[in-house]
This record gives structure tokens, sequence and C-alpha cells, in this order.
């Protein structure tokens, strides 16, 4: 009977497990702030890959009040926002090895900062900090004409790489990538 009982309990919390993991799959598709990807396609076949989620402004003050000015962001909400290159590159000026990173920004109202980490597999605000900086890079801050209701990530179009850009409220920041 102990026996019976054993194996009717592990199907059920096996059944219970793969129902819970079910139900976390398709909540990722259905999240407040839904994931996102941002593609740049380089000479050679070389690309740049960035993974996000894309929070919702929601009517809420969002730089300066919901992200505070002066802090490490993780550009995203839910996941750390992720950052693969195939391509050794040049952004803003310093020089990034092909490899997979996590990135972080430091929003103020005039000037950003780009955190670019060695460190990868945090979940969400989890920054590990400035020892694991790859590199830290001024970005161009700009108001937009109207506001942008989604948090967005981009690549732009120019002749020898392609700026990241990202967009929210009324903010765009950007810097140039080129592959070296």
């Amino acid at each position: 009977m102990r026996k019976q009982f054993a194996v009717l309990a592990a199907g059920c919390l096996t059944l219970g497990l793969m129902a819970v993991l079910g139900s976390a799959q398709m909540d990722k598709a259905s999240r407040p702030s839904p994931a996102a990807k941002a593609s740049c396609a380089l000479a050679d076949g070389k690309t740049i890959t960035v993974d996000y989620s894309s929070p919702r402004a929601k009517g809420r003050k969002i730089f300066g009040g919901l992200v505070p000015y002066g802090e490490v962001w993780r550009a995203g909400a839910n996941e750390a926002t992720t950052f693969v290159t195939t391509a050794d590159l040049m952004v803003g000026g310093t020089h990034v090895p092909a490899g997979s990173y996590t990135i972080f920004v430091i929003p103020n109202k005039d000037k950003w900062t780009l955190v670019i980490s060695k460190k990868t597999g945090e979940w969400g605000t989890a920054y590990p900090g400035p020892s694991e900086d790859l590199a830290r890079i001024d970005m161009k801050v700009s108001a937009l004409p109207a506001a942008v209701e989604n948090f967005t990530i981009a690549f732009g179009k120019a002749p020898k790489g392609c700026p990241l850009i990202m967009e929210w409220e009324t903010t765009q920041a950007s810097v140039d990538i080129s592959k070296m």
C-alpha cells in the first residue's frame, strides 16, 4: 500500500511540476513587458543581437521617476538584457571583443552611460558591480518629438556599422557601433 501511495504521490508531483513549467512558458509571451529583440547584420555574416523585455510607460513618469537618474538600470524588464556579438566591435570608441554580455545603462537628464558587463545570466535588476564591467561608454541623449509608450532597443543604419538606439518616454539614447 505504501509503495502504491509513493508512486501516486510522485506522479502527482511530476504532473504539477509540468503544469507549472508549461504555464511559465506561456506567461512569457503574455507578460506586461513582453520579450523583444534587436539585431544588426554586419559584414561577413557577423551579427549583433540584443534580447530584452519591453516595459510600457502606462502614464508613469519614467526617467527621473520610475527609473531614477544616476543609478544603474537593467535597460528593460524581467530577465537581464543580453548583448551578443559574433564580431569584435568598436562601441563608442571602446573595443568590445566578440562574445556574450549583459548590458545596463545609467540614465541622467543630459547624458547616459552604457555599461557592458562580462557577467551573464542575471535575472532582472541584479547588477553584478563595477568589477564585472567590460566597459562604461558615454551615450548621446536627445529629446523625442513625441512620447514612446514601449521601451525600445533598435539598431540604426550607418556606413560602417549600426548605432544602438534606446527610446522610451520622450528620451532617445544612442551609441555608435562599428565592426573592427
